[in-house]
């Protein structure tokens, strides 16, 4: 079965209504103009070259019903088969995936022969199975499958009553593969999401400015091209930026959405949004999904002002903008992103040794922490502390939320762990960057043993998501 309709989730191809909903106030988005700045600068932006093709097929024998064990002889083989289908199909059709949904079932050693044949042939970015078999013995025909299939990611989805303990065992072991074992039909969206995310990040390009040469660093693993172009390239882009509507329309809306204004004045503001239009034209012009850049050096030398806001309106569309040319922050923030449709907070670490507490700052932070598609926190308007030019963003977190701590930290390693939000921090009296936090880290110890730099920080706990997607990567997990 092909799902024939393709409903492009690229963040870079955002239509207009979903960026107005992004910004969570369509209404007064309009009325100042943005529907405008949405359509002559979202429109230019790159999209992901090519369709991700996910093949899938079902492991049941062909038979109208059971007769004892489980699922049982209540259990309707063509009802379910029908409704795994529609989700399936409907998840696809949201994601822009290809899909070939195969209905005859496989069952025996020659058909799931034939059906790795087909695979081998079609070379799908990935395969997802539904086992609705564990008497008579599905898992046979899936282990064959996992064993013969080579290196495409794979998962099997396996309903309530279609495994024990025991059936999920030689999976276990199975690299680029998966098992979602769960009574919840609608985790098979997250199945097709898993696999569409894995094929987006093998085909993402990061625009990263630093330096004086224009080259790619295509990585291993995971896939994604770092992009790297001169320095140089964003000023001398912004020289070419004028006060357009676009321009006043943007700075017209966080001027209104600020909770606050503290330091920035209006021409301050106005060239926030500049920057932004610098950040999508050089996104444009390389063919990139994502830019990061080394800010602190021209802001040094008074080169540019902040791009902290342009960095935050990016992250609030989806799109990676990362601080300080950070390549694996960079990568971790469109995994974040492509996965679980909300941003994350780049963060620099600072434990808190009389409270056993981590406290995260930086000058940046998406506000609409909730989903990309959900109201924005309340956020204030501020200057870079380090430089007290330009605009940064102090956003307020939810006190009380649980959170997720994560970060790529190489080819085949993540740091992963969770969190509670405790309070929010003022600059001043304190000192540190704009947007500071301070939260609880489950399962540490001593606060100066937490891992990495710049981890980014998320809104929910998304610790089985992102284990789920490294196994399925062959990507190695280890606790924050």
């Amino acid at each position: 079965m092909l799902a024939d309709k393709q409903v492009s989730r690229c963040p870079l191809t955002l239509n207009r209504r979903r960026f107005l909903k992004g910004l969570g106030a369509s209404a007064v988005a309009m009325q100042m103009g943005l529907l405008e700045f949405a359509s002559s600068v979202m429109g230019a932006a790159p999209k992901t070259a090519g369709k991700c093709r996910i093949m899938g097929a079902f492991i049941h024998p062909d038979v109208e019903k059971y007769w004892l064990g489980w699922p049982g002889t209540a259990y309707d083989i063509k009802g379910h088969q029908e409704l795994y289908t529609k989700t399936i199909v409907t998840a696809a059709e949201r994601l822009g995936v290809t899909l070939d949904l195969s209905q005859k079932p496989l069952f025996d050693a020659g058909s799931v022969n034939a059906y790795l044949e087909k695979v081998a042939q079609t070379k799908p970015d990935g395969v997802l199975l539904t086992c609705m078999a564990l008497h008579p013995p599905g898992w046979r025909a899936v282990n064959q499958f996992l064993d013969k299939r080579g290196p495409v990611p794979t998962v099997v989805f396996s309903p309530m009553g279609t495994s024990f303990t025991g059936h999920l065992q030689h999976s276990r072991n199975s690299k680029n593969a998966f098992v979602g074992a769960t009574q919840d039909v609608e985790w098979l969206a997250t199945a097709v999401r898993m696999l569409k995310t894995v094929w987006e990040m093998k085909h993402t390009r990061i625009c990263i400015v630093r330096g004086n040469k224009t080259e790619d660093k295509p990585l291993d693993v995971i896939g994604t091209t770092l992009h790297y172009i001169p320095g140089k390239r964003f000023p001398d882009e912004f020289k070419k930026v004028e006060a357009s509507d676009e321009v006043r329309a943007m700075a017209d809306y966080y001027t209104k959405q600020a909770k606050k204004i503290v330091e920035p004045s209006k021409d301050d503001i106005l060239t926030a949004a500049k920057n932004y239009i610098v950040c999508r034209r050089l996104m444009e012009a390389e063919k990139c999904h994502g830019f990061s850049m080394d800010c602190l050096g021209p802001i040094g030398r008074r080169e540019i002002k902040p791009p902290c806001l342009a960095f935050m309106r990016l992250r609030d569309e989806g799109i990676v903008g990362a601080c300080e040319a950070d390549p694996n922050a960079s990568i971790s923030s469109r995994l974040t992103h492509l996965l679980l449709e909300r941003p994350g907070f780049m963060q620099d670490p600072a434990p808190n040794t009389v409270n056993n507490t981590l406290m995260a700052a930086h000058c940046t932070c998406g506000a609409h922490l909730d989903g990309f598609d959900k109201p924005h926190e309340p956020f204030i308007l501020r200057s870079h502390s380090e430089s007290d030019l330009g605009v940064a963003v102090q956003v307020l977190w939810r006190v009380g939320q649980k959170i997720t701590l994560m970060k790529f930290t190489g080819p085949q390693k993540i740091i992963l762990g969770t969190g509670r939000v405790l309070r929010n921090i003022d600059t001043p009296p304190s000192g540190g960057c704009r947007t500071s936090l301070e939260c609880e880290v489950d399962g540490v110890a001593d606060s100066r043993d937490i891992k990495g730099f710049h981890q980014l920080l998320i809104y929910g706990d998304h610790e089985d998501e992102f284990k789920a997607y490294c196994q399925l990567s062959g990507i190695e997990v280890v606790h924050i």
